[in-house]
């Protein structure tokens, strides 16, 4: 205890969160640190309309649902360190849940129980920046530890009023803008088939416990992929659409009024089948009640495998970063050839120039000059490696970073002063723009993002195009503290469509081969390397295929605004397809899941 006056306020916090988090856990009934029962692993072999439907007749009841989920959340977070908080006993207590069972509500018909309670018995978890009231939501930040929200949002009102199992919330890094999930508040989140390698971020804990089997749904947010990429990183579905079809309202935001680029909400789920009847539920409680940035845009029902016609799909292959490693490019190619396979229209896809479109998304992310995301740091507390960087960047003098620009796009200036490398245009073009901007400057940002989508749209239309195909990230889930040299640029693949709005779906094909997947054995001695771009080379220095052997991999399709019901239809004629080739994703999680 002596040593504890020698901890500054920020450990001080960290310690006593995490002190909190395990009395939680050790508070628990014995039997949820057993094993599942056989009954318990039948229950949670039900898809959610199953769930649902057992639940509601009687078959099975919420009380089994949660010690089912429960034994497998304590499991998921042991192996993985994936929850931020738990409600095992408080989700029982909903009204929804507590009050309901067969014979209740008896003057009510069946369907109108039915559509009162359509996830009635499901256990959902939320990443832990979504306001549950009596809880933190401390975005990794240690200064918001031990101020619990007032008040649950939207989403959080629309789950539990839908009968659901709110459980757990789940792990974030610090201030959210990362590829890997840590933080001093919460600790370092592994990935569930190899704890040497990340979840990803910033809603890694959400999709660590999800492919552990911990939760059903996993509700999460997204701005630049913070959704995608585990999904991508773990093996799971997700599908982030566009702004204001999904809840958002009552969830925190590390960029707070940040309207160029606003933070989504977005499910995953550990099957398509389940992704897709959860993103129906949602949407038939009509969450523009709940939260009125909503559009009320009620379901439209899309079944494109029924409609029988053949699909015309983009890939693109490159963002103009980071060129995808093998064991992505694999992935992708697999399901370029299950598509064709089926009939479908496959082509390369040549839109605006991405990087301009990541220029412009750079600029208006970090306006502000990075200092909502510096500015709650307290002393001795600090941001992932990759972020700091770009603090860091961003806080240093114009004239030092136009100096640095010019520096590195020259290759006569590059070796005078000793860097040795060739002329870099990318890295010269983020240092010349990467500073604070003024009101007008971001405006005229604004302006050339719709500008920017309007080209998008005319190129879409001009192809004639249902989809577009490509990966979800340029490497399978990095070592734990690679994202220092993939760094935060790795996250274009997701970024750009962020910026353009698009709902986006990931769906998981395949796992990294050894055999397969390997680099030339005079890779990093070939012209192919060096000519790769700074970013690009740190990025490969991470990728190594053995050590990601079995790693999932994950595709990404994307659709224009406002058509999620497109995209889900889309991502089953993917899945399909890629099932009628023999290509089925069947990963093998550790022995003690």
């Amino acid at each position: 205890m002596i040593f504890s006056f020698y901890l500054s306020p920020h450990q001080r916090a960290c310690a006593w969160k995490q002190k909190q988090r395990q009395a939680k856990i050790d508070s628990l009934p014995a039997s949820y640190f057993t094993h599942p029962s056989l009954t318990e692993q039948k229950i949670h072999a039900l898809s959610l309309s199953q769930l649902v439907s057992q639940c509601k007749a009687g078959l099975v009841s919420p009380s089994q649902i949660m010690s089912t989920y429960a034994k497998k959340a304590i499991r998921a977070h042991r192996a993985t360190n994936c929850l931020s908080d738990i409600m095992f006993r408080e989700a029982l207590a909903t009204p929804s849940v507590a009050n309901w069972g067969p014979g209740v509500d008896s003057d009510s018909t069946s369907e109108s129980i039915l559509r009162e309670r359509p996830l009635m018995g499901v256990p959902v978890s939320v990443k832990e920046t979504i306001d549950i009231v009596g809880y933190d939501s401390t975005i990794g930040y240690s200064r918001n530890i031990g101020k619990p929200a007032k008040e649950s949002s939207a989403i959080v009102r629309l789950l539990k009023d839908a009968g659901a199992l709110v459980h757990a919330k789940t792990s974030v890094p610090t201030g959210l803008l990362a590829i890997e999930t840590t933080s001093d508040v919460f600790g370092c989140t592994t990935n569930p088939y190899n704890p040497a390698h990340s979840a990803g971020a910033s809603t890694g804990g959400g999709a660590a416990l999800l492919a552990s089997g911990g939760s059903k749904i996993e509700v999460g947010t997204d701005l630049a992929g913070s959704v995608r990429i585990p999904a991508h990183f773990c093996g799971v579905w997700s599908l982030k659409g566009s702004a204001g079809r999904f809840p958002i309202w009552g969830n925190r935001a590390p960029m707070a009024g940040l309207e160029a680029l606003p933070i989504l909400a977005a499910p995953m789920a550990k099957s398509l089948d389940d992704l897709t009847e959860f993103w129906k539920r949602v949407v038939d409680m009509k969450p523009w009640q709940y939260d009125h940035t909503c559009v009320p845009l009620p379901w439209q029902p899309v079944n494109l495998q029924d409609e029988g016609r053949r699909l015309k799909w983009g890939v693109i292959w490159e963002d103009g970063t980071i060129p995808p490693t093998p064991a992505c490019r694999r992935a992708l190619s697999a399901v370029i050839s299950a598509l064709k396979k089926q009939g479908h229209e496959v082509v390369d896809f040549k839109p605006p120039s991405i990087m301009e479109g990541l220029k412009i998304g750079y600029q208006l992310l970090f306006s502000d000059g990075g200092e909502q995301t510096r500015v709650p740091l307290r002393r001795t507390e600090s941001a992932s490696p990759p972020t700091q960087h770009v603090l860091t960047l961003l806080k240093l003098p114009k004239f030092v970073k136009a100096l640095l620009s010019r520096i590195v796009r020259s290759r006569f200036l590059s070796f005078f002063f000793r860097l040795g490398s060739p002329p870099d245009p990318l890295s010269a073009d983020l240092y010349s723009i990467l500073h604070k901007k003024t009101v007008l400057e971001e405006r005229e940002l604004v302006e050339q993002r719709d500008n920017y989508r309007a080209d998008w749209h005319k190129r879409w239309i001009e192809e004639g195009i249902d989809f577009v195909l490509t990966v979800p990230h340029a490497l399978p889930a990095l070592e734990n503290g690679g994202s220092e040299r993939a760094t935060l640029m790795s996250a274009g693949y997701t970024f750009i469509f962020s910026l353009l709005d698009y709902p986006a779906g990931v769906i998981p094909t395949t796992t990294v081969s050894s055999t397969l997947d390997t680099l030339p054995s005079n890779f990093y001695a070939s012209s192919t390397y060096h000519q790769l771009n700074a970013i690009a080379k740190g990025a490969y220095l991470e990728y190594n295929a053995n050590k990601m052997h079995g790693l999932p991999l994950g595709v990404q399709i994307v659709g224009r605004r406002m058509e999620e019901e497109k995209v889900l239809a889309g991502m089953k004629v993917v899945e399909q397809a890629l099932r009628d080739s023999g290509v089925i994703f069947d990963p093998k999680l550790p022995a003690d899941f």
